[in-house]
């Protein structure tokens, strides 16, 4: 199961409750959190595929202490980022 982000949440990845927190390449706070369970996987490509993305890259990067942190999508072109053009 996924969990978004929240104060909560983030604190039980911390405690080591949840293992896998889910990233976006570009952005600073974590999408959520999940147990690295293979629902996780099907539960975030079903998301993805609601959104129209059918093709979507995880990198997964383990951590000391057994947990990981899942890169989810592809990072942002340099057109779509926000700032100095």
């Amino acid at each position: 199961m996924i969990h978004p982000y929240s104060i909560p949440n983030l604190n039980r990845f911390r405690r080591g409750e949840l293992r896998v927190q889910l990233s976006a390449p570009g952005r600073e706070r974590p999408i959520g959190y999940c147990d690295g369970a293979p629902e996780d996987e099907a539960e975030l490509e079903a998301m993805a595929k609601e959104e129209g993305v059918y093709d979507l890259p995880v990198q997964k990067k383990e951590l000391k202490g057994g947990q990981q942190i899942w890169y989810v999508g592809a990072p942002p072109e340099p057109s779509q980022w926000d700032g100095d053009d």
